[in-house]
């Protein structure tokens, strides 16, 4: 079974304006909302892929409702904790000339809350995988990640990061089976610019000498890299074509490479698997469906 952790979902408001004006009231051509976070994201992509697995993380208020809501209607199997106050993000994007973000800082996570996050997970057991995903409120300390894979540490367990900074160096010595940084997080980790595939071979295989069993790396429009556990470099390319979105192409890069491990224990294929469903959510609106994955998959850059 796989579980996910998000510590900060959104509900996404977009707002369609044809000319943002400063000084008057604008009227919206349209609207849409979506429910988001990292760990979500891998989540709806596992699902699409028939893959099983369980989000868990927080949520409050009636924001926090419409995201179960939305989620149960969209078959994600879900376990949230409920916070007693405040309410989850709810994230303004206004589409215009110009986009404008506006992003909320979301609820303050108890101890209590956090305590009751860990008696869920004292449920995994060997052979179980967790995925840990994106950014913590601050409230949280950043060892946040630390504490939860000390608590499993010794089950038998998988542990997949996909984190910055300190929240991604602590696990580390936990030996964690894959992290995906991007290649300029990469270079942050070490005070350096990633620029070719030498680089991510060089900084790469540090990471794996700290703990890192596994080091994905997403490279922008050059593809992705694998530096695998058995000293291999794979690496894949993009699809070429208009970008619609980049929001959760990365995630989906993460349940893609999930997922196909799980199904062939290969670590080619989960690349690829990995990189099909990245580039599917990238020429996609939302989050790719699994029709669109399939077809990504029939492209010569992924053969």
């Amino acid at each position: 079974m796989i579980y996910t952790v998000t510590f900060n979902p959104a509900l996404d408001y977009l707002m369609y304006v044809s000319e943002l004006q400063s000084d008057d009231i604008n009227r919206t051509e349209k609207e849409q909302i979506f429910y988001g976070g990292k760990g979500i994201n891998v989540s709806v992509i596992l699902t699409r892929l028939g893959v099983k697995n369980k989000a868990l993380g927080f949520l409050a208020g009636f924001s926090g409702h419409q995201i179960e809501n939305m989620l149960n209607a969209d078959g994600i199997e879900n376990d949230f904790v409920y916070l007693k106050n405040g309410y989850t993000r709810i994230n303004v994007k206004i589409k215009s000339k110009k986009e404008t973000d506006i992003n909320a800082c979301g609820p303050e996570i108890t101890d209590d809350g956090i305590r009751e996050l860990f008696k869920k997970i004292e449920n995994l057991e060997n052979g179980d995988c967790l995925v840990l995903a994106g950014s913590i409120p601050k409230s949280l300390p950043d060892n946040i990640y630390e504490k939860i894979i000390e608590k499993l540490n010794g089950r038998g367990l998988d542990f997949v990061v996909d984190a910055t900074g300190d929240l991604l160096k602590n696990v580390l010595k936990y030996k964690p089976f894959m992290i995906k940084p991007n290649h300029h997080e990469l270079g942050e980790i070490f005070s350096t610019e990633i620029k070719t595939l030498g680089d991510i071979k060089k900084y790469g295989k540090m990471l794996q000498d700290m703990g890192a069993r596994n080091v994905l790396v997403s490279r922008g429009k050059d593809g992705a890299a694998l530096l695998d556990e058995n000293g291999n470099i794979h690496t894949m390319g993009n699809v070429p074509g208009k970008i619609t979105s980049s929001v959760g192409c990365g995630d989906s890069m993460v349940a893609g490479f999930i997922a196909g491990y799980c199904k062939t224990k290969d670590y080619a294929y989960a690349l690829k698997l990995g990189s099909a469903c990245g580039n599917a959510t990238a020429f996609s609106s939302n989050l790719a469906t699994k029709e669109e994955i399939e077809k990504m998959l029939q492209s010569e850059e992924l053969k």
